[in-house]
């Protein structure tokens, strides 16, 4: 019998090291862009300072930077910087994401929450900014860890240790590589590094 998607939201948060006894795996070597599927004619992507660094091409053009291995179930995460003006985001299968930055459409930070084609914003990440004297949880020109599950069509995201969102997407693929994302139409920048990922599925 299938489990319910109510039956998945009662489901406890997973973290690495939580319930699973699968080492992670890193994603970045730390010195090239191995693993990857970099684009022809690649001006966006390069490595600089043991971080992969994103920055906008002529015409404020934008890109994609996937990885050459597809995922079902895992947990993915990594390290992120930038001025806080940017828009970016991690790829989860294929289409599916978690915002990092601002909205193009929203035009505010949605840092944490999931991006779904034809749905928009459908939750919103809690407490990643601040209020009433707190100071934001995401951290600007500084280096942030974001942290996400992805099991089945249940996502949860952590930002620097706290746990901010729990997703049910109503359709999700089975399997799919993970994406960084360098949206077009702004000039921005954004760095990347410690990418590593654990294998989730049931074997």
């Amino acid at each position: 019998m299938k489990r319910s998607l109510l039956a998945l939201l009662a489901l406890p948060s997973l973290a690495f090291g939580d319930h699973h006894e699968g080492k992670s795996e890193s994603l970045f070597n730390g010195k090239d862009l191995t693993g990857w599927k970099v684009p022809q004619d690649n001006i966006w992507w390069s490595v600089v300072g043991g971080a992969i660094v994103a920055k906008s091409g002529p015409k404020k053009r934008g890109s994609n930077l996937w990885t050459e291995k597809s995922y079902r179930d895992f947990e993915v995460a990594c390290e992120f910087r930038f001025d806080g003006t940017g828009d970016s985001g991690i790829f989860l299968r294929s289409n599916h994401q978690i915002q990092i930055g601002i909205s193009g459409s929203l035009k505010r930070d949605m840092t944490g929450s999931p991006y779904i084609p034809g749905k928009g914003y459908p939750v919103e990440a809690e407490e990643v900014k601040g209020t009433k004297g707190v100071k934001d949880l995401l951290k600007i020109n500084e280096w942030n860890s974001l942290k996400i599950t992805a099991v089945g069509p249940k996502y949860d995201a952590w930002l620097n240790g706290k746990h901010v969102m729990t997703y049910l997407a109503e359709k999700v693929k089975k399997e799919g590589p993970i994406g960084l994302q360098l949206h077009g139409g702004k000039v921005m920048s954004i760095d990347f590094r410690k990418l590593r990922v654990r294998d989730l599925s049931k074997k």
